[in-house]
């Protein structure tokens, strides 16, 4: 299916941003609230679990909190579906009521959702406290794949069973979670086939003195990759996002799109009038994962 741009001009919400992103809001008029994200009379609800830290390996001497969502369908003898989502305090106190209802209707299967923040360095590291984020999400690497799959999706499976084939699973950011949700479908398209960015940092970022690493390098690696990865991305952001040394988010992402494009990746941009903040995502969830979703066949 061809790329598609779509202009949502909306007014901005007055809502902070996740404290990662620290950027400031403007004052506007608000989005629509998504109908999918209301609690709706009837509806399962699934139950959310913080987990104890994590202590990782693969990032060595980070911890990190995070979350998991199991919906109500769930049972023990049918594996489910599983999303993960990058900054995952932002997202685990709202997304599972869209959930919930896209469940319930079987606009999506029912998945797992998993939601996880950035690491930081242990109180016994060289670097105690500090952040490891923009090294997990901003670099063009297979080492935040090689997290999930070695470490957190088997401690998950420990007590839910979870899919495995790549149709079955999609993945989740904003800002710099949002390249580092490509970078995983990217690196590992057998593992994970859905993306979903939100004002997506597909900029120098991670490029240091060499300019190899970081996003801005996304659209040349798209066109010049073959065959095409068999991904389906989905793209927001808002038309005054940042602008700044690493790059223009806004350009950024329509470049991003125009390389999907000349490829024939099934993906989409929507565009709305805001800066660096979720307010635009959120508002769009329900018909974005129904987008995502869609014609999910289990293999």
């Amino acid at each position: 299916m061809p790329c598609q741009l779509a202009i949502a001009m909306f007014a901005l919400l007055g809502i902070l941003a996740p404290a990662a992103l620290a950027q400031p809001v403007p004052v506007g008029g608000p989005y629509p609230t998504d109908p999918d994200s209301v609690v709706k009379p009837g509806v399962p609800h699934g139950v959310v679990t913080k987990m104890p830290k994590w202590t990782s390996k693969v990032f060595d001497g980070t911890e990190r909190d995070w979350w998991v969502y199991v919906p109500a369908q769930y049972t023990a003898d049918k594996p489910a579906c599983v999303m993960v989502f990058q900054d995952g305090a932002g997202y685990q106190g709202y997304v599972p009521n869209v959930f919930d209802n896209l469940i319930a209707e079987k606009a999506m299967p029912v998945t797992v959702g998993i939601f996880i923040q950035p690491g930081t360095f242990s109180a016994s590291s060289a670097r105690p406290g500090a952040s490891n984020r923009s090294f997990e999400y901003d670099r063009l690497s297979d080492q935040y794949a090689r997290f999930l799959l070695e470490e957190i999706l088997p401690e998950v499976e420990k007590t839910t069973k979870l899919r495995h084939d790549a149709a079955s699973r999609a993945i989740s950011g904003l800002s710099s979670g949002g390249i580092c949700a490509f970078t995983v479908a990217w690196e590992r398209p057998d593992q994970f086939s859905k993306v979903l960015s939100w004002i997506g940092s597909f900029t120098g970022i991670a490029s240091g003195k060499t300019m190899k690493e970081g996003g801005n390098n996304y659209p040349v690696i798209i066109r010049k990759t073959n065959p095409p990865k068999p991904i389906r991305v989905f793209l927001q952001d808002g038309d005054q996002d940042l602008d700044n040394e690493h790059g223009n988010w806004p350009l950024a992402n329509q470049e991003m799109l125009k390389a999907l494009e000349f490829k024939k990746y099934d993906c989409k941009l929507v565009m709305g009038h805001g800066n660096h903040n979720p307010a635009h995502g959120r508002s769009i969830l329900g018909e974005t994962l129904r987008w995502l979703w869609r014609d999910y066949k289990a293999e």
